[in-house]
C-alpha cells in the first residue's frame, strides 16, 4: 500500500513541520517497530506530522489503524475505544519524529484489515467500518488513473485527518502515488501546488485572492457534501478551474469521479472507478432511485455487527448507499441527496430534492437551499424550501422562479427562511434538524 513511502519517495509538511524521503520512512519505521504483532492501532488523529507517522508505521506493521477525531467528546471517544478494543492508543506525543528504524519488508494481506472508520447512520451510536488493503489500494489507483495523479504533483489540503477524504485520500494517497503533501491549518495558495481537496464549505469561505492564486493548480477538488452550483460558478470564475467531484461512502471509499476531460457540472460525479459496479434501483421509469454499489473499493462489514452488514448489502451483495441518484453513461452519476429525506413523493410524482435545490440556487438572492418533504393531506407530500438569502426575496418569488425553470409540480408549497443551515462539519445539510 504504502508504495512511495517504502521506495524513499514520500514528503510530507503538515503545519509547518516536514518529514520526507528516508527521514520519513525511518521515522515511521520505528512506530512499527513498536507496535510489531499488536493487531490494532488506534491513531488520536491531530492535524500533525505525529499522525501521518504513526497511520504509516502501524499500516507497516500490519495493524489495522482506527482513526481517532481529537475533538470527539469523552462519551464519543470511549464508544470507539470500548468497540474497536484496540491494542494500543497511540497520541501524537507518543511519536517521537526524531527516532528511526527500517520499516518492515514484505506487504500484508490484501483482505486483512487496514482500517476501521467509524461512521454515524441514522440511529444508534456510530459502526465501525472496516477497510482491506485491497479497498484501499483499488480506490487510490482508480483514482490516479482517473485524474492522472502522480509523483508530480504537490497536493494540499486542510482535511481533518480521521475521515476517508483527508486520510484515505489526502495521507494515504500521497505515501502509495509518491507526490508531495502540504497539509496547512486553512485550504490556501501554496508554492507550486498542482492539486487540492476541499469540501464545498472550504471552497465557499476560500477568498477571491486566495482562489486567484489557485490558476496555477491543474486539479481542484470537491468532495464529501454536494456541491452548490453557485460555489460551482465562483471557483470557475476566479479560479479558471471547473471543480472536480468525486463520489463514494466510508463504506466503500471514493467510487466515481468526473475525470480531466470530462465536461463538469455540480453534481454530477463522474463515472464509476475501474472495477466498480454501480446499478440505480428504480420501479419506475423516472431514472430517480437508490444508488446501489459492487467492486473492490467496498469495506468488509461493520466491526463486530454482522447483522448491520447484512441489512446494509442486497440479497445479491450490492452495497445499499442510502444514496438518491440518476446515471447516464455520457455524463455518469448525478446525485439528488439521501433516500430517506431527498426522494419526495407529491401529487403522484416523484422530486428528487436535489434538482429543486439546484433551481432555488440559481436565483442570485439565494445564497443556501435545502428541500424537504413534508406530510400533505391532498399532495401525500408538499416539498417545502429551507432558504437563506443575500437580500430580502418574496417567497412567491423563489416559488415562480423554480416553477420555471422546472416541471410546475417541482415548485415548493412552502419557503421558510433561515440565518443558516444546519450542517455537520464537513459541510453537509443535517435535514432531519430541518424537518423537527
Amino acid at each position: 500500500m504504502l508504495t512511495a513511502l517504502r521506495s524513499g519517495h514520500a514528503d510530507v509538511t503538515v503545519v509547518g513541520d516536514r518529514l520526507r524521503s528516508d527521514d520519513l520512512a525511518g521515522a515511521a519505521g520505528a512506530v512499527a517497530a513498536r507496535v510489531a504483532g499488536l493487531a490494532m492501532v488506534a491513531v488520536v488523529a491531530e492535524p500533525r506530522l505525529e499522525t501521518v507517522v504513526a497511520v504509516a508505521g502501524a499500516l507497516a506493521a500490519g495493524a489495522c489503524v482506527v482513526p481517532v477525531n481529537p475533538a470527539a467528546g469523552a462519551s464519543e471517544r470511549a464508544h470507539v475505544l470500548d468497540d474497536a478494543a484496540p491494542d494500543l492508543l497511540l497520541s501524537p506525543a507518543d511519536v517521537d519524529l526524531e527516532a528511526r528504524a527500517p520499516l518492515p519488508g514484505g506487504e500484508p494481506d490484501p483482505e486483512s484489515a487496514a482500517l476501521v472508520v467509524y461512521t454515524s447512520g441514522t440511529t444508534g451510536p456510530p459502526k465501525g467500518a472496516v477497510l482491506s488493503h485491497r479497498a484501499v489500494t483499488a480506490c487510490l489507483d482508480g483514482l490516479a488513473a482517473a485524474w492522472q495523479w502522480s509523483a508530480a504533483d504537490l497536493l494540499t489540503h486542510s482535511l481533518p485527518l480521521f475521515h476517508v477524504h483527508g486520510l484515505v485520500l489526502g495521507t494515504i494517497g500521497p505515501l502509495r502515488l509518491g507526490s508531495r503533501l502540504v497539509v496547512s491549518r486553512g485550504l490556501g495558495p501554496v508554492d507550486r501546488a498542482t492539486m487540492y481537496f476541499g469540501v464545498p464549505t472550504m471552497w465557499a469561505r476560500a477568498s477571491d485572492a486566495d482562489l486567484a492564486a489557485m490558476r496555477a493548480a491543474r486539479l481542484l477538488v470537491s468532495g464529501s457534501a454536494a456541491l452548490p452550483a453557485p460555489v460551482f460558478e465562483r471557483v470557475r470564475r476566479l479560479a479558471g478551474h471547473d471543480l472536480v467531484e468525486r463520489y463514494g461512502l466510508t463504506e466503500s471509499l471514493i467510487v466515481t469521479a468526473a475525470t480531466l476531460g470530462d465536461d463538469r457540472a455540480p453534481g454530477r460525479v463522474g463515472r464509476p472507478l475501474p472495477g466498480v459496479g454501480l446499478r440505480i434501483d428504480t420501479a419506475d421509469e423516472s431514472g430517480l432511485g437508490e444508488v446501489q454499489l459492487s467492486g473492490p473499493t467496498l469495506f468488509s462489514g461493520y466491526l463486530g455487527r454482522p447483522e448491520a452488514t447484512a441489512a446494509a448489502m442486497t440479497p445479491d451483495g450490492w452495497l445499499r448507499t442510502g444514496d438518491l441518484g440518476s446515471y447516464d453513461d455520457e455524463r455518469g452519476l448525478r446525485l439528488l441527496g439521501r433516500l430517506a429525506t431527498d426522494l419526495i413523493k407529491t401529487g403522484g410524482f416523484k422530486v428528487g430534492a436535489g434538482e429543486v435545490e439546484d433551481a432555488l440556487l440559481a436565483h442570485p438572492a439565494v445564497a443556501e437551499a435545502a428541500v424537504t418533504g413534508e406530510p400533505d393531506d391532498d399532495l401525500g407530500e408538499r416539498i417545502v424550501a429551507w432558504v437563506v438569502t443575500r437580500v430580502d426575496v418574496p417567497a412567491q418569488e423563489l416559488v415562480d422562479h423554480v416553477a420555471a425553470s422546472l416541471s410546475p409540480h417541482k415548485r415548493p408549497r412552502e419557503v421558510r427562511f433561515l440565518t443558516e443551515l444546519p450542517r455537520t462539519p464537513l459541510g453537509k445539510v443535517q435535514k432531519r434538524m430541518l424537518v423537527r
